[in-house]
């Protein structure tokens, strides 16, 4: 078990059953990005990768 994964299972036992809009997330990457400034590049990372999942790999 990698150590991030402790929160992301923290995350599904706590809110696991919500729904939300990928609006919400994006908004809350921002609020921690701005709480966290030292984070903006592994989050655009991520947001990044989310966005595009569907694509088609360019290999």
């Amino acid at each position: 078990m990698y150590f991030t994964d402790r929160g992301i299972e923290e995350l599904i036992k706590r809110r696991g059953a919500e729904t939300v809009s990928l609006e919400w997330v994006a908004d809350r990457l921002r609020d921690f990005v701005d709480d966290n400034p030292e984070f903006e590049t592994p989050m655009e990372r991520f947001a990044t990768w989310l966005a595009r999942l569907d694509d088609e790999d360019d290999d």
